[in-house]
């Protein structure tokens, strides 16, 4: 669920960058970024437990 969400908002990213909308798509990267890492902490945990 929050990989798809984080490509989800890369690929929102993506469009609005090619579109010209710089700040939407800087503020999509960064919820992409987040969703990652946060994902990454989860199956890490995960995995361990």
């Amino acid at each position: 669920m929050l990989i798809e969400l984080a490509v989800l908002f890369l690929i929102l990213a993506l469009v609005a960058y090619i579109l010209g909308a710089r700040g939407i798509a800087g503020f999509s990267m960064d919820i992409a970024k987040w969703l990652v890492i946060i994902f990454v902490v989860v199956a890490v945990v995960a995995f361990i437990l």
